[in-house]
């Protein structure tokens, strides 16, 4: 049955950024989807915990700063997550962060900060897990990219120039990596209502400019996002490599 093909019964998944919104809401649904989920990140996912293990599913936390973080750092928190729960089968890399400031004046302190975070730490967590899958023949990695990934944004230049690369990464491991039965794909948010959107929510002229502009009507929730990230992640998307799935609402249709 083809409903069976989305099923993670079995299953292990990492995911960064757990503890709040998108990663949350993503752990939740692979969770609900049978998979036990390993949650990386500095801060406390106690929520998430506490809503894997309800489902049934095991959730262990694994403490790392990707703002800090060495590639061995990183490699020792992907085989922590391994021997915890005693596979890896999917890695879903959203954690990222976003500073807001003109080109002109943008801090290099704030470039380096978000590319270390949404380039570099998803690059070295890919290595380590693609390492692992690779060994086993099979896996799924699934980047969160942005609407950014496409278009040049405001006032963002590290973030849009760490989300571009996020697709060209993506793309680059499908096309190593597709052959050894590990598939590496990735998601395009638009406008979703987060911490990392509160700043553009709370202008009450800049909301409605951006709410207006999406055909769909709404910003989305972080729950908008989860179906595509379970499909992604299952043997539903097993011939799918190097791809962007969009869900934006129509943001990048229009």
């Amino acid at each position: 049955m083809v409903l069976d093909t989305f099923r993670l019964g079995g299953r292990v998944a990492l995911v960064t950024g757990g503890n709040r919104g998108i990663g949350r809401a993503i752990a939740i649904a692979l969770a609900q989807a049978g998979a036990d989920i390993a949650l990386l990140g500095r801060g406390d996912p106690a929520e998430t915990v506490t809503a894997v293990e309800e489902l049934g599913r095991r959730a262990l936390v694994v403490p790392a700063d990707l703002a800090t973080a060495g590639p061995d750092q990183l490699a020792d928190a992907v085989d922590a997550a391994t021997a915890g729960l005693g596979r890896l089968d999917i890695l879903v890399n959203n954690a990222g962060i976003i500073r807001r400031a003109a080109a002109v004046a943008h801090p290099p302190e704030d470039w380096d900060a978000v590319l270390r975070v949404d380039l570099d730490a998803v690059f070295h967590l890919c290595q380590a897990a693609g390492r692992i899958m690779l060994g086993q023949g099979h896996g799924r990695i699934v980047n969160v990219a942005s609407m950014l990934s496409y278009q040049g944004g405001i006032r963002v230049p590290s973030y849009t120039a760490a989300k571009h690369a996020v697709v060209g990464l993506t793309r680059a491991l499908a096309n190593e990596w597709a052959a050894d039965g590990v598939n590496v794909n990735a998601i395009a948010p638009g406008y979703i209502a987060t911490d990392n959107t509160a700043a553009l929510r709370d202008d009450p002229d800049r909301e409605r400019a951006i709410r207006e502009r999406i055909p769909a009507g709404r910003w989305g929730t972080p729950e908008d996002l989860t179906g595509a990230v379970v499909f992604l992640a299952s043997d539903a998307a097993r011939y799918v490599h190097g791809a962007v799935l969009a869900v934006d609402g129509g943001w990048l249709a229009r």
